[in-house]
Formats: C-alpha cells, sequence, structure tokens
C-alpha cells in the first residue's frame, strides 16, 4: 500500500476546557442527558403520545427534521459515490475478490449473531416468562422472497416513490416520498457501468460525477456538525413517545435482546477487530459517532452518510470500494434487526404459544438470518425480517403482534449494532485485502469525529492511492 505524506499538523493550543466544549463526543453526550432530561419535563408536564404538548412537539419536530435532513442526503451520497466509485475501480485489480470478501464477512458475523440470539433464546426463556395481558395482532407488512426481488427492478431511474395520505380530520392532502436504497445501487450501477462501456466520450460525465459528490461530502458534513441538535431533540420524543414503562410484561425479552446486542458489539466485534491486527480503541471511538446517531435516530438509512464517512475518515477504508461496501451493507448487514432479533423472537413467540421448535427450524432461523435479511431492503423495520423468520418456521403471525409496544425500545439498540456492523466489514475487509491506511485507523481523532479533519483532501488522495494499489 502506498501513502502520500502528509504535512505536520499545528499543535493545538486550546485549553482542556475548550477542547473539552467543542469535542464531538462531548457534544453528543450533551445532547443525550440534555434530551432526557428535558423529555421527563415533557412527560411531567403531561406530554405522551396520545396528548402532545409544544414541548413534545418541539422535540420531535427536531429530532424529525434532522433524519429528514440526513435522508435528504442519501440518494445523491449512494448514486454519486457509486458512479464514481465504478470509475476509481477500473485501477482497482480485485474489484471482484473484494465483494465476495464483503459478502462472505456479512455471512459469517450473521451467522455469529443468530447463534447468540438462539442460545439467549433457549437460556433466558423469554416467551416462557412474559407478563399478562398481552395482545396479539396481525402484522401490518409480511416479508417474503418473492416482494424482494421484485423490489430489485427499479420503478424510474432513482428508485423514488410516493404516496399520499388524507388527514381523517381536517381533509387535507399530503405526499410522502420515499425511495428504495436497493433500487439506487442497482441503477447507479449499472450507469456507472454503462459510462465505463462508453469509454472516453463519457469522461465529461464521469469528472462531472466525482466534481458532484464532492459538493455533496461537503453539504454532508455540515448537516453532521449540528447533530447534536438533532440527538437533542430524537431521544427527547422518544422518552416521551415511548419511555420505559411499556418493558414491564416483556422485561426478560427486552433483556434477552440488549444482552444479545451487548455480546455482539462488546465482544465479537472487538475480537474480530483484535485477531485482524488492530486497535479496538481505535475501533470504538472511529464508530462511535455513527453508532450514536443509529441509537437515537432508528435508521440505518438516515445514518447511512455518517457511517460512509466515519468508515473513510476514521477507519482509512478507500472511497472507491467504502462506497459499494457500506450502502450495500445499511440494507443487507444488519445483526441487530436480521439476527439477533429474529431469532429471539421466533423463539420468544414459539414459547408463548407452547410451539416446541426441531433442530430443522432452528436451523432454519440460521439459514434466514444469514441469507434473510437482503429481503427486508427498502422496508421498514424489523417487523418484515420477523414475520419472513415466523412464516418459514410456520409459527403464528399474530405473535408480532405482541412484540409491537416495545420495538422502538428495541429498535434503537438494533440500528446502533447495526450499523456498527456496517462499518466494520468494510475495515476488516480492506486489512485483509492491504488497502487500508491504517495511518488513518490509528490517527488521533482529538474530540472531533473524524480524524484530521482539516486535512480532508490529503486523506481522500491517501484513499484513491490505496484503491489504486494492487493487494498481495
Amino acid at each position: 500500500m502506498s501513502t502520500t505524506a502528509r504535512a505536520p499538523k499545528a499543535p493545538d493550543t486550546r485549553g482542556p476546557v475548550r477542547k473539552l466544549l467543542t469535542s464531538f463526543g462531548f457534544q453528543i453526550l450533551a445532547a443525550l442527558v440534555l434530551g432526557i432530561v428535558v423529555g421527563l419535563i415533557a412527560v411531567r408536564l403531561g406530554a405522551s403520545p396520545d396528548n402532545p404538548t409544544a414541548l413534545s412537539d418541539t422535540l420531535d419536530t427536531i429530532g424529525s427534521s434532522y433524519v429528514t435532513l440526513l435522508r435528504a442526503a442519501v440518494v445523491p451520497l449512494v448514486f454519486t459515490a457509486i458512479v464514481a466509485s465504478i470509475s476509481n475501480l477500473r485501477r482497482v485489480q480485485n474489484a471482484a475478490r473484494l465483494a465476495g470478501q464483503t459478502l462472505l464477512w456479512f455471512a459469517i458475523t450473521a451467522f455469529i449473531a443468530v447463534v447468540i440470539g438462539i442460545v439467549l433464546g433457549l437460556v433466558i426463556q423469554p416467551g416462557s416468562r412474559a407478563g399478562e395481558g398481552l395482545e396479539t395482532g396481525e402484522p401490518r407488512s409480511v416479508g417474503t422472497w418473492w416482494n424482494f426481488l421484485i423490489g430489485l427492478i427499479p420503478h424510474n431511474f432513482l428508485g423514488l416513490g410516493a404516496s399520499t395520505s388524507i388527514d381523517a380530520d381536517t381533509g387535507a392532502a399530503s405526499t410522502s416520498i420515499s425511495f428504495n436504497i436497493l433500487q439506487i445501487i442497482v441503477v447507479a450501477a449499472v450507469v456507472g457501468i454503462a459510462a465505463l462501456k462508453a469509454g472516453k466520450k463519457a469522461e465529461p460525465f464521469l469528472a462531472f460525477t466525482e466534481s458532484l459528490l464532492k459538493v455533496i461530502q461537503r453539504v454532508l458534513w455540515w448537516i453532521i456538525r449540528i447533530a447534536p441538535i438533532g440527538t437533542f431533540g430524537l431521544i427527547g420524543a422518544a422518552v416521551v413517545n415511548y419511555g420505559w414503562g411499556k418493558l414491564t410484561s416483556l422485561a426478560w425479552f427486552a433483556a434477552a435482546i440488549y444482552i444479545g446486542l451487548a455480546l455482539v458489539l462488546f465482544v465479537v466485534y472487538p475480537v474480530l477487530v483484535k485477531t485482524h491486527g488492530l486497535s479496538i480503541k481505535q475501533y470504538f471511538t472511529g464508530v462511535w459517532p455513527a453508532v450514536q446517531l443509529g441509537f437515537v435516530s432508528r435508521s440505518s438509512l438516515g445514518t447511512l452518510p455518517l457511517t460512509q464517512r466515519v468508515t473513510e475518515r476514521n477507519f482509512g477504508v478507500p472511497t472507491s470500494y467504502a462506497s459499494f461496501a457500506v450502502p450495500f451493507g445499511s440494507t443487507t448487514k444488519m445483526d441487530g434487526c436480521a439476527a439477533i432479533y429474529p431469532a429471539i423472537a421466533a423463539i420468544f413467540v414459539a414459547q408463548f404459544f407452547g410451539v416446541e421448535l426441531s433442530f430443522i427450524q432452528y436451523l432454519l432461523i440460521v439459514i434466514v438470518s444469514v441469507v434473510g435479511s437482503a429481503a427486508t431492503a427498502g422496508t421498514t423495520g424489523a417487523t418484515v425480517m420477523l414475520t419472513l423468520t415466523l412464516s418459514t418456521l410456520g409459527l403464528p403471525l399474530e405473535g408480532v403482534g405482541l412484540l409491537l409496544a416495545i420495538d422502538p425500545i428495541l429498535d434503537m439498540g438494533r440500528t446502533a449494532v447495526n450499523v456498527a456492523g456496517q462499518a466494520l466489514i468494510p475495515t476488516i475487509v480492506a486489512k485483509r485485502e492491504g488497502i487500508l491506511d491504517e495511518d488513518l485507523y490509528n490517527a488521533r481523532r482529538e474530540g472531533l469525529p473524524f480524524a484530521d479533519e482539516t486535512d480532508e483532501d490529503a486523506a481522500e488522495s491517501d484513499a484513491v492511492a490505496s484503491a489504486a494499489t494492487p493487494s498481495r
């Protein structure tokens, strides 16, 4: 791997207090604490999901607006990054191997996570310990393999969709725009390959796309810098809308989920980092901005721009590879939603309804979790993955209704683990293939969300140089 020498950084003359206050990590943590406090105040003043107040509405507006900003950056970021990276991949001799290694490690970590989920489900027995008064109900959406295959076909140029709803009270119509990230990846890959096949005539298009990507990344940096404001609103609204009282009847189930998530995040991932010769401390300090935002936003897609940025800027993964691996992972690499959660939830449903699972059914849980997470692409939450697992096992889908009451609380932890894994796998693969910028991985971050932020252009040049170097 070749790197470009960087000019030495000027000494940091900030005092300890100012250094702490300007630390991105401290700002996020302070926003979390302040959001919880203000959320509790709103609850004390009578705010609830059925009785919103001015304070709770303000928190909800701040949080939802920030997630909307992040999601607005997803489509242009993914499209331009993939088209531009296809151009860079011309210099990489092992592009197919990178893709294969990425899928392999997606499967390996999913297998480990689902085994942990099955073991915890059998040991803790959450379904047998469930409280009384739980209500069952049919799920609103059901995951199927057929829907996944159909979802790969773009409905339009950017896989965008629109839906119109009518307010029952006012009669006003509102239209919302949605997108399928997997369709965007398919469209961008086809456009990028077509541009390469067009040869010199497509060079202006590729140059424009790369320039546009730089502009989008700069705008994205501005959005990320106000993440503490968004975090404040998101966590405050979560306290009002979800609280912790709903955990009472499903406390053992929630405990099993969070124990599984903690084992993956704080045991499995660090072991993988260490076995590849990388620093565990640098991994956590590097990925933590994305993990924090994933926890409070409950959206892997909403966190995608930040996840990709920490993967490139903190871990030193070449942009040409990260722009493929991270967006693809945001739909298919979900150890929290697609491995731990459906495994424990399926066992919970079986125990609650008194169904004895066979060895073959446990094996089916593993298979569905390892290869089935892609079936949730373009859909919302882990419910689709759970219904896919239950229908494959022949368990009653009414069991999904048992768990909906606390799903938002669980979704926070699930998304945090998803995001951590989506940044980890490209880092591991880049390390194994000899294209990881380890100097950038090991750089001091000094409280910033990204290492050496003032030297961004040099770091991006290094990433391109690294991607252009053939692997061993």
